[in-house]
């Protein structure tokens, strides 16, 4: 977990304009808390400036009448404050709530259609950083936060006349180191901002760190390594709290500002007033009163420090963000793109070529066929580029050199939603999600009925071992489907690929998870599946692919032979070598103990 190297940029008017544009979508809670805070704010007035009536009027006459009157409107202006501040905390904070669900919803929304690639370079945990936590500091826009830096301001603005009605010159005093608290302010703010920002993205980079050690702790308590995880995750953890460090700092600096200038204020205050009380140019329930209004003034000023840092981490949310939804989804690459209605099945690679990283190449001029409803099966030592072949098929990726073809047309033509609704996979790696059984078989086919379902269970040979779960269909799988054995969840993924009624059909390593029992039970399923369909396999034993159309053997990214089964073993080539090296394995694998120990003996 390494800090970021390029510097971000700052776009602080757009980072305003979407902040109007929250405000504007959430119009109407807005408007009702301003309405709402002006109120509250406005009566705040009333009870200071009752002091002044009291100590100027009331007291000198002793007219108790008056002070009745006075307390009233003082009472009625505290309940009146009361009560729109928990209106307006209702109002503000239902609306934040609001606009971060809808938010989190269009960032998920987005990120879902990103393509493949930008998956495969950035961890779940970032990604689930970007969903969960980034929109969080939108509160402070549309909530309390905003509405009260605009009080404040409002209530600042309103005390300002009053004192400068009360004694001007006092007031022109004060004005000095209040500018300068303002400019210092802004300062602090604009070298926050950044801060915050890099808080996210370490924020994100410990998360992801964190959701690989759990997702693997099987892995690290195995080989023993939670010391290492631990320190792993320390070092970011320190990070993390470095940076925290920081804006503690900042933060405590604004605040240490801003009671200096009450401090200098009060001075200023004191000393004036004082003196003009002496003169006689002011009376002392004005000195009381400019005391409180001085106050009034101050004091929202003062909250701009913790109130400004919230609305900074806000648009450090907002910069994020933004970072992913200008990112171009694949619905708005397939906009210009032709519609797939139906697919036959015939699948070309014309002269492909493709490369991870510059340099390092993956496949190599990879040309063939395969005819609409055949079986295409891939062979080769790990790292031959099957996978890679197959990921483009599905469109994981593009080449870059060369076409993929389906139907006759390019798959960089099509429309990528479009297309994929013609496809059925099982991978090597088959994802449960945490639900039922049935939930994970109907995943591609929402609504999908019992019956529909347990036929497509029977066909991948996993109806029996369902029906002895004490909850059947309706047992819970677990996280990744870990409370399934490997081949249990296996025949899972194949019935839901069944279920989807591909025409073009993906079998990555579909049965490598079985035991040779279960194995031979689903191939005459697989091969009923496969009927009609265009079928591309990945196959660790060559034993379960003798039936495909054609075999391709890659090596180092190129296809070195191809043919059938037969075909193949009459070459004598690379082929032969591995169907030779694997039997005798599973021969050796076979043999009845019994027999080995009476041989030996």
């Amino acid at each position: 977990m390494t800090p970021p190297k390029n510097k971000p940029k700052y776009d602080t008017k757009r980072a305003w304009g979407e902040a109007r544009a929250l405000m504007w979508a959430h119009r109407r809670s807005v408007g009702i808390g301003l309405v709402l805070m002006l109120i509250s704010r406005a009566s705040g007035f009333v009870l200071p400036y009752s002091t002044k009536m009291v100590l100027d009027e009331v007291l000198p006459s002793r007219d108790v009448r008056l002070l009745g009157w006075i307390a009233l409107a003082g009472l009625g202006a505290t309940l009146v404050q009361a009560l729109t501040g928990f209106a307006l905390s209702q109002v503000v904070s239902v609306a934040a709530q609001q606009a971060i669900a809808k938010l989190r919803e269009e960032v998920q929304g987005h990120l879902i259609r990103l393509p493949v690639r930008y998956f495969d370079s950035t961890k779940s945990g970032v990604l689930v950083s970007r969903v969960m936590t980034d929109p969080e500091g939108i509160r402070n826009l549309i909530g309390t936060g905003l509405i009260q830096l605009t009080g404040g301001i409002l209530s600042a603005l309103g005390a300002f006349g009053v004192l400068l009605y009360l004694n001007w010159r006092m007031t022109l005093a004060a004005v000095v180191p209040l500018v300068a608290f303002s400019a210092g302010m802004s300062i602090a703010f604009k070298r926050l901002r950044p801060i915050f920002r890099e808080r996210s993205v370490i924020q994100s980079e410990v998360t992801g760190r964190l959701t690989e050690t759990l997702g693997g702790i099987r892995l690290i308590k195995v080989y023993t390594a939670e010391e290492r995880e631990k320190a792993v995750f320390g070092e970011g953890v320190q990070r993390l709290f470095r940076n925290i460090a920081k804006t503690i700092t900042g933060t405590s600096l604004t605040g240490t500002l801003g009671f200096a200038v009450v401090g200098v204020i009060g001075v200023i205050t004191m000393y004036q007033g004082g003196a003009d009380v002496i003169a006689g140019r002011m009376t002392l329930g004005s000195l009381i009163t400019f005391v409180i209004f001085i106050a009034m003034v101050t004091a929202p000023l003062v909250q701009v420090a913790s109130i400004g840092t919230q609305i900074t981490e806000a648009f450090a949310g907002l910069d994020r963000i933004r970072e992913l939804r200008d990112m171009a989804t694949e619905d708005q690459e397939d906009a210009s793109k032709q519609d797939v209605p139906s697919v036959v099945g015939r699948v070309e690679f014309d002269d492909v070529s493709f490369e991870y990283e510059p340099g390092v190449p993956v496949l190599q001029h990879v040309s063939f066929v395969a005819p609409a409803g055949t079986t295409t099966a891939l062979v080769g030592s790990s790292g031959s580029g099957k996978s890679t072949l197959i990921s483009l098929i599905m469109a994981f990726a593009q080449p870059q050199q060369g076409r993929i073809l389906v139907d006759g047309t390019a798959v960089s033509d099509l429309k990528l939603r479009d297309y994929r609704r013609h496809l059925g996979v099982v991978m090597q790696d088959n994802f449960l999600f945490d639900g039922t059984v049935k939930d994970n078989i109907a995943f591609t086919k929402p609504g999908a009925t019992d019956e529909e379902v347990m036929a497509v269970a029977k066909i991948a040979n996993a109806h029996d071992f369902i029906m002895g779960f004490p909850q059947q269909y309706d047992t819970i799988v677990g996280e990744r489907g870990v409370k399934l054995s490997g081949g249990q969840r296996q025949r899972v993924a194949i019935a839901r690929a069944i279920l989807a009624d591909p025409r073009v059909l993906i079998l990555d390593e579909a049965t490598s998870s079985l035991d040779s029992e279960s194995e031979h039970l689903i191939q005459e399923g697989l091969r009923r599946l496969r009927a009609g369909r265009t079928t591309f396999v990945i196959a660790h034993r060559l034993s379960t692919i003798t039936s495909a159309d054609q075999i391709l053997v890659l090596e180092k990214g190129q296809i070195v032979e191809r043919g059938s089964h037969q075909e193949l073993l009459a070459l004598g080539g690379r082929y032969r070598d591995l169907y030779n090296r694997q039997y005798q394995l599973e021969q050796d694998q076979f043999i009845n103990p019994g027999e080995e120990i009476a041989a030996t003996g």
